[in-house]
């Protein structure tokens, strides 16, 4: 009986995990194995982009877990700088072409894995494509943002954006020696908070010397007669000069492939699967990775989140179904950590918008604590916002913006919400105690009384 075969498309973390997990549990003789990627790179960190960039991490092949050779080593046929364009899911086969030399050819599949990640957005606007602009989505990205500032004689960047990316790639250019400016619509960075916590991060910013401008609406890229990147415009009328322009919108699910072929797609353009990963309504077709929807175990309704740690669970449990083994993907809770500088950012669960549109009715509780007893040497502030269902006192969010220590802090509140407890239950936590590590009633539990409290004052 000849093998099935087994088309991957897409070489990072989804894509890459599920294949040498279907490796793992079949052999070569009963299961050939083709990936295509359409970079120079497989199987890397996007998420350290921002710190081989800034000078923490000293080289870009720190990023990269295993390399195509790896790969093939264990019996994958990877073909790199290759693009698909095209799927027949009718006949069970994959357009691609060679980026290098423009072939084209078929290739037939059994079972079929889409592992397209994301792109970044990009609006329409004038300037986007000019030299000196960059967005910072992968490897090939970050070497040419590198390129760029290695050549340009001077030191001021624009981060258009305010996001994680956006943020990280301020700290970024901030260790380089620019002099960072970070454009952003909404009232406070770091839109993921809700406003009173980004505000924190905004404060912050601007005291470590990132000037960070609120309500800025960018109209496009000014260039100089070269075609370089000059400032960036807003609608305010106002210019913002800029030696480099470093995008950090955010990032969109990369579906047109799948859209095209008719595969279900939800509100945000990701794909949607089942609990097994299956896109829905097909069973030899997986999909994972920055490309689809997950379900919010708190919300209950499906959300775009692109992230690595999903990105690799994702492709073991896909790879376990085409192997013949069974793995289920239940949900996320939306956990999430960032930092800029010496400021920790984290959340998790729900903001209050993300309450409100699931018709939640909900109380609030922030306090301000430190990281070590108080005094401990060292000891940093922290200020904690926990969310909590109004009737039951479920625990629905936390945010944390705070110094060294502050960040992780939210794992306590992902297994809270991951469990289903209430702010009574989180109070109750028996959780480590030591000067050096927290104070005798942890930031965590603290935020938990206070909502314990809300909750009962506010009655049914």
């Amino acid at each position: 009986m000849a093998a099935e075969r087994l088309v991957v498309v897409g070489g990072d973390a989804a894509g890459m995990s599920a294949a040498s997990q279907a490796r793992r549990l079949r052999g070569p003789e009963d299961l050939e194995i083709v990936a295509f990627e359409r970079s120079h790179f497989t199987s890397y960190s996007a998420c350290g982009i921002p710190y081989w960039i800034g000078g923490q991490v000293p080289e870009r092949d720190a990023l990269v877990a295993r390399t195509p050779k790896e790969h093939r080593d264990r019996g994958i046929d990877l073909r790199m700088r290759t693009e698909v364009t095209e799927l027949d899911l009718a006949g069970g086969r994959v357009r691609s072409r060679d980026l290098e030399d423009g072939r084209e050819e078929w290739t037939g599949f059994d079972k079929l894995v889409l592992a397209t990640g994301a792109r970044p957005v990009r609006p329409r606007l004038p300037g986007l494509s000019a030299a000196g602009v960059h967005g910072v989505q992968t490897l090939d990205d970050g070497q040419s943002l590198l390129r760029t500032l290695d050549r340009t004689e001077g030191r001021r960047a624009v981060v258009v954006g305010a996001g994680y990316i956006g943020v990280e790639m301020a700290e970024a250019l901030v260790n380089r020696g620019y002099e960072v400016t970070v454009l952003h619509r909404g009232p406070q960075p770091m839109a993921t908070l809700d406003p009173d916590m980004g505000g924190l991060v905004h404060t912050a910013m601007n005291a470590m010397g990132i000037r960070t401008v609120a309500g800025a609406e960018v109209t496009g890229v000014l260039t100089d007669a070269d075609g370089r990147a000059r400032a960036v415009a807003t609608a305010a009328g106002e210019e913002y000069p800029a030696d480099v322009v470093v995008l950090g919108i955010g990032v969109e699910p990369r579906t047109a492939l799948a859209r095209a072929a008719g595969l279900p797609l939800g509100e945000s353009g990701g794909l949607l699967t089942d609990l097994s990963m299956r896109v829905r309504g097909h069973g030899n077709v997986w999909a994972g990775g920055d490309c689809v929807e997950v379900l919010d175990l708190v919300s209950g309704r499906h959300r775009h989140i692109p992230l690595g740690t999903h990105a690799n669970k994702h492709g073991q449990v896909i790879g376990s179904g085409v192997g013949g083994g069974y793995a289920t993907f239940p949900g996320v809770v939306g956990t999430a950590v960032s930092k800029v500088c010496d400021l920790e950012i984290a959340r998790t669960g729900l903001r209050e918008k993300d309450a409100l549109a699931v018709g939640l009715r909900f109380v609030t509780s922030t306090i301000s604590s430190t990281t070590t007893a108080g005094y401990y040497p060292g000891a940093t502030e922290t200020t904690v916002k926990m969310l909590a269902e109004r009737r039951t006192g479920r625990l629905l969010g936390v945010q944390i913006v705070g110094g060294a220590g502050s960040a992780k802090r939210v794992d306590i509140a992902a297994v809270a919400l991951t469990a289903g407890m209430t702010v009574d239950q989180v109070v109750s936590l028996d959780l480590g105690y030591a000067p050096p590590f927290s104070p005798v009633w942890d930031p965590i539990l603290v935020a938990a009384r206070k909502a314990v409290h809300a909750v009962r004052s506010a009655g049914v």
